[in-house]
């Protein structure tokens, strides 16, 4: 994956400053959970996105339980994320927020808008592929800005937020 920033990279620090879209202190009690409840996860879906997070409200509470276990232990980044698409209405972006407030920071979000700042069109559907290109692309971008994975998603996000035309 070779990102084409549109963002100029000595603004990162100012677009970062500037996001005030949401506050991540509200799931910081998640951070080395064991696994999510439906309730929990509920959440994180309507953080992610307002538009269908009550599908996430149709998964009984063992699935919740044995799908979010079992990403938060795994050790390969695939079966992380691939898992978590096994709930209704965790998607790719969905699943991001899951693994970033739950398991590690290192984690970015994934997002249209973030991927737009990169210069990555984002593909017709995600892939446990994308989503490894994508963690490192972001991880080595925000390790050479001097930014946590973070900083760097809300400078991206912001910056979209004031040039992209959607």
């Amino acid at each position: 994956m070779k990102p084409k920033p549109r963002i100029p990279l000595k603004q990162l620090r100012q677009h970062q400053d500037r996001y005030s879209e949401y506050t991540d202190s509200e799931f910081d009690h998640l951070r080395g959970v064991a696994h999510l409840t439906p309730a929990q996860l509920y959440e994180i879906c309507r953080w992610k996105s307002k538009r269908r997070p009550e599908l996430a409200l149709g998964n009984s509470k063992e699935l919740v339980k044995e799908i979010t276990a079992f990403a938060f232990s795994a050790k390969r980044e695939e079966s992380r994320i691939g898992a978590l698409t096994l709930l209704d209405g965790v998607s790719f972006p969905t699943a991001s927020v899951i693994l970033h407030f739950c398991v590690s920071r290192s984690y970015p979000i994934l997002d249209f808008r973030a991927l737009w700042s990169l210069g990555i069109e984002k593909p017709a559907a995600y892939s446990a592929r994308f989503w490894i290109e994508y963690v490192a692309c972001c991880r080595n971008m925000a390790m050479d800005n001097g930014l946590s994975v973070r900083s760097l998603d809300k400078a991206l996000w912001q910056y979209s937020r004031e040039h992209q035309k959607t």
